[in-house]
């Protein structure tokens, strides 16, 4: 079968024949992989900044978005069959660890990453295991199969962000969203959907805060210029009751803090910065700083109920796995509206 290859650390993927995945294990599943979505994640993968964290064994297989159809089941799988069409929760789990039996999968003492640190889904089948899979209704369009890849990763890590805003949000708050990028312009539908706040989106990218003002945002923000003033003059000088930072570079790293008002909280899923802040402010204004980490398989089905009943769309743009590296290029440069999913199969 075909697969998109890392070989190499600071290197292009490599399109090329692997051989097909095998059942190992009772509760294996193979998957025929329709869409695979293209994250940040994977270029940090190929740059090499989770090569001591993941620690896979090169040459892999990237590709942690994943929706498909079964291909296959092992002896101990109940409940799927072949052609069943399936979403994948991005991590293989053991159902075990206290972290599991709390419901809280990305954090299983046991677990695989597929794309991360084993083989994932830019290829024409994977492997999984079958705590990992969402049945989607049999009828649904393979186009729509294709576009909800992103929610494997995107949409769970977005959804479990805004719910932790929730609690803080109410008639009358504000709440910003600092990126709107394949994450970001998700997390403004739901904050539409499931608050009452108004909602302040902030980007450099004049096309990204168009598309915001479309998606429901009350307020947009250019970054290039002042944001922590216009967020101040948008609030009346009081701030955000909670920003969301889905970039995590150092420019919003810098002043996501400080658009916060007092018990403000910053809530950090992007990453590559490095947070700079004083801790007399952090103390006098009682503001709170936490990191949010993917979701779990019931947000996961949460966010896909969400989808099915029309309240969520996935601004997205499809491609052959053969434009895998063009792509990553693109996403890097900032010039992929919403995001992208490869297609590994022509038909």
């Amino acid at each position: 079968m075909r697969a998109t290859r890392l070989h190499s650390y600071g290197s292009p993927l490599k399109i090329e024949e692997i051989e097909y995945p095998r059942i190992e294990k009772p509760f294996d599943v193979i998957v025929r992989i329709a869409g695979a979505g293209v994250c940040h994640t994977d270029l940090h993968i190929i740059q090499g900044m989770w090569k001591d964290i993941a620690r896979p064994k090169l040459p892999y297989t990237l590709g942690h978005e994943n929706t498909g159809y079964v291909e296959e089941v092992a002896s101990g799988v109940e409940g799927f069959e072949k052609g069943d069409p399936v979403i994948l929760h991005p991590l293989i789990t053991c159902g075990r660890c206290p972290a599991c039996r709390a419901g809280e999968d990305m954090h299983c003492e046991k677990s695989l990453f597929p794309g991360l640190n084993v083989d994932g889904g830019f290829a024409e089948f994977m492997r999984t295991s079958h705590r990992s899979l969402i049945k989607l209704p049999r009828d649904i369009d393979r186009s729509k199969l294709v576009e909800i890849a992103p929610l494997a990763d995107a949409g769970i890590t977005a959804y479990r962000a805004v719910k932790k805003a929730l609690k803080s949000l109410f008639p009358g708050s504000y709440v910003a969203v600092i990126g709107v990028g394949g994450l970001g312009h998700l997390g403004i539908q739901m904050l539409r959907i499931l608050s009452q706040a108004s909602i302040i989106a902030i980007d450099a990218r004049d096309d990204k805060l168009e598309l915001a003002s479309k998606l429901g945002a009350d307020y947009i923000v250019n970054a290039r210029r002042d944001p922590v003033a216009e967020v101040m003059k948008i609030t009346g000088g009081r701030g955000v009751n909670v920003a969301i930072d889905f970039f995590g570079g150092q420019a919003t790293l810098d002043y996501g803090p400080r658009i916060l008002g007092r018990m403000g909280r910053l809530i950090i899923v992007g990453y590559g910065g490095e947070l700079r802040f004083p801790s007399t402010s952090i103390i006098a204004l009682e503001i709170s700083l936490e990191g949010s980490l993917v979701g779990n398989y019931i947000e996961l089905r949460e966010l896909v109920n969400l989808y099915l009943r029309g309240s969520i769309r996935v601004i997205h743009e499809t491609h052959p796995l053969e434009d895998v590296n063009e792509v990553l290029e693109r996403l890097e440069r900032g010039e992929v509206r919403g995001r992208a999913v490869l297609v590994p199969h022509r038909s």
